[in-house]
């Protein structure tokens, strides 16, 4: 099984690096599942039920988010129709959506995902640990199982990393957009990586207008942040397992859709 995990999805032109690269990349590296966070692909801010029909008909097989998913308040009545648009498991018992899915491969393979957010410089929400062990116990018909560590801090993603290792095949990092080069098979066969990346314009501050931020940082007033264009990419890793649900490959992935 070949797994591609794509990095957050920032606006409009990440959902364009989509379409237009994704094709190229399941034939030519036979990617047999395709796993996307979705949390900024409404300008930058949450996701709405438009953009998430758009990113299923790219192929995607499962959406994943994070702290931005109730952004766009309009998801919030129709987050329950997308049983393949996850929300981290550990919000608070009773939010609408689902933190795992049981979903198949183009093959017929069954592979769990499960969608985790971190609370280290975050907010404080329920533990990611007992939550992944429960999410776990909930998917017993996937050898397969990949999550998405949604989280600030590296040390917490690795630590979970740690805890998960030799029951599940990937423990990938989102949320920091900026692409780690700390890709690893641990010892029980989970692949890791503390931040797959970020799909947007690269000519930015993490897919935003760059003199915005800029300003933010500056004067430590609210302005508004605006989607940056130009020198658009695709990140992400792929994960390459065993039948038996244990990484054998994780490499990473940068491809570059150009100027727009």
């Amino acid at each position: 099984m070949r797994i591609l995990f794509i990095g957050d999805i920032v606006g409009k032109p990440g959902r364009t690096a989509v379409r237009e690269l994704l094709p190229g990349i399941i034939r030519d590296g036979e990617i047999d599942f395709v796993i996307a966070n979705c949390e900024n692909a409404a300008a930058g801010f949450g996701v709405t039920g438009e953009i998430i029909q758009e990113l299923f008909s790219y192929n995607i097989d499962v959406l994943t988010s994070g702290n931005h998913i109730w952004d766009k308040k309009e998801i919030i009545p129709v987050i329950d129709d997308y049983k393949r648009l996850l929300r981290p498991a550990n919000y608070p018992g009773g939010d609408p959506g689902n933190g795992s899915v049981l979903a198949h491969s183009r093959g017929g393979i069954s592979v769990g995902v499960i969608n985790l957010q971190g609370r280290i410089f975050m907010h404080p929400i329920d533990c990611p640990f007992r939550a992944a062990d429960r999410e776990i116990e909930n998917l017993k018909g996937a050898k397969i199982i990949i999550v998405d560590m949604h989280a600030e801090a590296t040390s917490e993603k690795i630590a979970l990393s740690w805890y998960l290792n030799g029951r599940v095949s990937a423990v990938v990092g989102t949320h920091t957009h900026v692409q780690t080069a700390d890709e690893r098979i641990l010892s029980g066969g989970t692949a890791c990586i503390t931040d797959v990346g970020m799909t947007g314009a690269f000519d930015s501050v993490i897919g935003m207008q760059k003199d915005a931020v800029l300003k933010r940082f500056l004067t430590q007033m609210p302005n508004k942040f605006d989607i940056a264009r130009g020198d658009i990419r695709l990140q992400g890793v792929v994960v390459e397992t065993s039948p038996d649900g244990k990484a054998s490959k994780i490499n990473r992935l940068t491809v570059p859709l150009g100027f727009r």
